[in-house]
């Protein structure tokens, strides 16, 4: 007997009793079977010589758990009063096959800039062994798909996961995401069942990729924005703070040089000459009461601010120029020095500055007790200052540069130095005291 799972079929059984008495019977289906087979009556009553027909219903389930092929088939005939006599009559129930196919993909969708991983899940919900091959499908060549592993060789009832990997042929680096729709066919039997799309296979599993620019619009924003930014800031904005930077270093250094110059900067032969005030002694340009003292102005840049003032206060003089190198370690503080000779005047009209490595820090200029500038070295990397007025320093007097070092630059070789760097030069008129 064959029989369709989800169907149903009939057969007859007949009961006979062969013995003398009236006996009754009980009928009960055995075996692999028995979980969806029947019997109608399952209870007769005969008298001795007769017999009755019975009627043996099958009706499996469609599912995985009744399987395709022969099944046995046995009927206990069990009589009440002679239980001895029980008779068990066979046969079998052919089960016919069917296929079906369960398959998901997770997620449906993705994104990404240039691939994505899926799952895909596959069960065998029919009652015959399959193999499964994955396939995937999508309309031009915008993606290729690729499953690991492609096949599978499921019992019913089995189950199986396979990876798939959706990836764009080319990236996408501007503009807006694309959406590429593809399919993915789970089918039977090999690459043949695939291209046959056999009857009753599942349908094929819609997945979408998102694919998304490297630089999406609003990046693009940012960042004309920032150039933006960064124009103005190196077309306006920071001339203008150098420009006030170095306004402020001129008028303090004017401040400075002016104060130093009202408290100690009389000249030999004036009114603090220990000879008594020989105005003859005098350089040029002494005032009154040969005093000769002189009130220097300071300028930057080359462009000069004179004072008032008589000269150096002595008689001939050379030119001279003497150089300053300070070398400091990070977080350190270090000082250069340059001693004006004995029985000399120094009278300087112009300073050099060089911060070539763009170093950070604090530099202060000195002339003897009298602070002449201090300069931010973040700020410059050339610097020179130039007096009409030269500012005397006196004999064993200092000229000194005190160099704070904050963080050390990176000069022109592209390598951050160790420690900063700064060179002073300074120039003027070295001449001999007046005689007394």
């Amino acid at each position: 007997m064959t029989v369709s799972p989800g169907a149903a079929a009939t057969t007859t059984l007949t009961v006979r009793n062969d013995g003398d008495i009236v006996e009754a019977y009980t009928l009960e289906v055995v075996g692999d079977c028995a979980a969806w087979s029947t019997v109608e009556p399952a209870r007769v009553s005969l008298y001795p010589g007769t017999s009755e027909t019975v009627v043996l219903t099958f009706a499996p389930a469609r599912s995985h758990e009744v399987r395709a092929g022969e099944t046995p088939l046995a009927v206990r005939v069990l009589p009440a009063e002679r239980p001895e006599s029980v008779v068990v009559p066979e046969g079998s129930v052919t089960v016919e096959p069917f296929h079906e196919l369960r398959t998901e993909l997770e997620p449906r969708r993705r994104r990404g800039w240039l691939g994505a991983r899926y799952r895909v899940a596959v069960q065998n919900k029919g009652n015959t062994p399959v193999d499964v091959v994955l396939a995937g499908r999508q309309d031009g060549e915008d993606l290729r798909l690729a499953f690991a592993p492609e096949k599978h060789s499921l019992e019913p009832g089995e189950s199986a996961e396979t990876g798939l990997r959706v990836r764009a042929r080319k990236l996408i680096w501007f503009g807006e995401p694309v959406t590429w729709p593809f399919e993915v066919e789970a089918a039977e039997g090999g690459e043949e069942a695939v291209k046959d799309e056999r009857p009753g296979g599942p349908e094929p599993l819609p997945g979408e990729f998102a694919q998304l620019p490297v630089a999406p619009r609003w990046l693009l924003i940012v960042l004309a924005a920032l150039l933006a930014l960064l124009i103005a800031w190196f077309a306006l904005v920071r001339p203008a703070v150098r420009s006030t930077a170095k306004q402020a270093v001129t008028e303090a250094a004017q401040e400075e040089a002016a104060r130093g110059a009202e408290q100690g900067g009389s000249t030999p032969g004036g009114a603090g000459d220990p000879a008594g005030g020989q105005g003859g002694e005098a350089g040029p340009g002494a005032g009154p009461g040969g005093t000769g003292g002189a009130t220097a102005g300071v300028s930057t840049g080359g462009s000069a601010t004179g004072g008032s003032g008589g000269g150096t206060g002595a008689g001939g003089g050379q030119q001279t120029s003497e150089t300053i190198d300070v070398q400091t370690g990070p977080g350190a503080e270090k000082q250069g020095t340059y001693q004006v000779p004995a029985g000399k005047v120094f009278g300087v009209t112009d300073i050099v500055v060089a911060n070539f490595q763009g170093d950070e820090g604090v530099l202060t200029i000195s002339f003897g007790e009298r602070k002449i500038t201090t300069i931010a070295l973040e700020t410059f990397r050339n610097q020179d200052y130039h007096w009409v007025t030269p500012i005397q320093i006196p004999e064993n007097a200092t000229v000194t540069a005190s160099v704070t070092c904050a963080k050390p630059g990176t000069p022109a070789t592209g390598t951050q130095a160790s420690g900063c760097h700064q060179v002073l030069n300074v120039s003027g008129v070295l001449s001999d005291l007046p005689r007394q």
